[in-house]
């Protein structure tokens, strides 16, 4: 059996991002219950910082694309790494 992926969000607290970062997880895990293993949500040392992986593997990082992501913009990057043939519904890229 294929152990499923953990997502981690690696957050700055001194920003104050601990509920942006806590709201991405739970939707993450909203659309991935049956993909995902977990969401880490992780306290960064590094000020400014918020990266999120897929097991270890980094798919999206606040400071080398100038901003957030996108909830629906996140889903979809997950999804292409867990899961490429779920639909994600109303978050689906456009055909």
């Amino acid at each position: 059996m294929t152990k499923k992926p953990v997502i981690e969000i690696e957050y700055c607290p001194k920003c104050n991002w601990m509920l942006r970062a806590a709201y991405m997880a739970q939707e993450v895990l909203s659309s991935f219950t049956d993909e995902i293993h977990a969401v880490q949500l992780v306290p960064s040392e590094i000020a400014g910082r918020y990266t999120i992986r897929v097991n270890d593997q980094e798919i999206f990082d606040r400071k080398r694309e100038g901003r957030f992501p996108e909830i629906k913009e996140l889903k979809q990057l997950i999804r292409d790494r867990v899961a490429p043939e779920k639909s994600l519904g109303h978050s689906d890229k456009s055909s």
